[in-house]
């Protein structure tokens, strides 16, 4: 499999609730910059999520205070530096938390920092 070509999924909670537009854009692509250079991304698969179960965090992001969050499913066939974080902040919804779920056909399931197990492919 080539990288590029190798889908990875990830679960991504936003600052505030993006639009049906905004999520659009992301769908389409959009113009990010990296070491002084732009590019635009390749289309991305975007839909929302109810809020996943997930292992708590350390230390919590920030206080329900400051406003709605929103889950967002990000399908990506590329991955540059930082991209999913430049996407939603592009967008106006930076990311608040983000969870790599899926690379290719292999499910990443409740898999620690610094844990390993043996693959196991997508039904």
């Amino acid at each position: 499999m080539r990288s590029k070509t190798v889908e990875k999924e990830y679960w991504v909670q936003v600052d505030g609730t993006p639009s049906e537009d905004d999520l659009q854009k992301l769908r389409t692509g959009v113009t990010l910059s990296h070491k002084g250079e732009s590019y635009h991304t390749r289309p991305a698969k975007v839909s929302t999520l109810p809020t996943p179960t997930l292992p708590p965090r350390g230390k919590p992001i920030r206080s329900e205070r400051h406003g709605p969050t929103r889950w967002l499913k990000v399908i990506l066939t590329e991955g540059k530096f930082r991209q999913v974080r430049k996407m939603t902040a592009k967008i106006g919804y930076p990311t608040l938390r983000l969870v790599r779920v899926r690379v290719g056909p292999y499910l990443l399931d409740n898999l620690q920092p610094g844990e390993s197990k043996p693959l196991q492919r997508l039904s």
